[in-house]
């Protein structure tokens, strides 16, 4: 995700040679039917460029410019992504700053129990204030998307800002999905923090601008949280075929669901003949365009046990 600033959209791209792919898993619980909700989640993703602080920043829950976070307090299960804006680079800026910051500091917040259960966009905008009013400045924009399972009430509470998202799959169709927030092609809602002095100029929306939204779910339901490098490149019906393939509802084969998703966003993101979602939507704002879309990537997937 390229655009920073209102007046002229950086938009680069950069080809690796091979593919990258790093994994983990949150510990499996075993199924207890009739018993509260979690989650059992698993992640999964791809930097853009594989660079001399990648093996740092994946340790710390980052893929290139993406970061997130997965995080347990008492009766909630929560999870969250972050796209940095790739942009900044051009101005000396690390986009990975402000969207690892960001995620590190939603994490931080759950575990310390600072947050409303059913408020997820509370979190984000806790997050985002306690990084504007931080001594240590920290300059950047990003999307965030982050979603609660509520075991209290059995539901899941999400909020997106941008073009990270979410889907809900039940049963083989997706009932559930976050909607994606543009300004104009390309250019996503963001939480943006500008250097000094050049707040006018920098894109930025209010974190209470988030779309927020909340559903009953049930056992077995699969959540997919994810960047703009999963969802430019895969359709949902694409996303729909990978998870439907998922038999057992276990730790391990959700890590390899999430790793073979992972992996054929990447591998058709560097598709050139390949018509993307990306590319689709690029025609119809009047671009000639073919190919996937390059980009981190970053895949969180759940499924809800009971």
């Amino acid at each position: 995700m390229q655009s920073v600033l209102v007046y002229g959209r950086l938009l680069t791209r950069a080809l690796v040679n091979g593919v990258y792919s790093y994994s983990s898993e949150v510990p499996h619980r075993k199924r207890d039917f009739g018993g509260e909700p979690h989650f059992v989640t698993a992640w999964s993703g791809f930097p853009k460029d594989v660079s001399s602080n990648y093996y740092a920043l994946r340790r710390r829950g980052q893929f290139g410019d993406d970061a997130f976070f997965i995080a347990r307090h008492k009766t909630v299960d929560v999870l969250g992504v972050a796209d940095g804006v790739g942009g900044w680079r051009s101005y000396g800026i690390d986009p990975s700053l402000f969207s690892g910051s960001l995620m590190q500091t939603c994490e931080r917040l759950v575990t310390l129990g600072r947050f409303n259960p059913q408020s997820p966009s509370s979190i984000i905008a806790s997050s985002y204030y306690e990084l504007f009013e931080s001594k240590e400045q920290i300059v950047g924009s990003s999307t965030a998307c982050v979603v609660v399972l509520n075991k209290t009430d059995g539901k899941m509470y999400a909020a997106n800002i941008g073009d990270s998202g979410f889907l809900v799959v039940r049963e083989g169709k997706v009932v559930h999905r976050s909607e994606e927030q543009q300004h104009y092609f390309n250019t996503p809602f963001q939480l943006s923090l500008a250097p000094p002095g050049q707040n006018g100029q920098v894109l930025s929306d209010s974190p209470e601008a988030a779309d927020t939204s909340h559903f009953n779910v049930r056992d077995g339901d699969l959540i997919l949280v994810g960047t703009d490098g999963l969802f430019d490149n895969m359709p949902d019906s694409m996303i729909v075929a990978e998870l439907s393939k998922l038999k057992d509802f276990n730790a391990d084969s959700i890590q390899r669901t999430a790793n073979s998703i992972a992996l054929q966003a990447r591998r058709l993101a560097f598709d050139a003949n390949y018509m993307s979602p990306f590319a689709l939507r690029a025609r119809e704002n009047g671009i000639d365009a073919i190919g996937g879309k390059p980009d981190d990537i970053t895949v969180l997937l759940a499924t809800v046990a009971m």
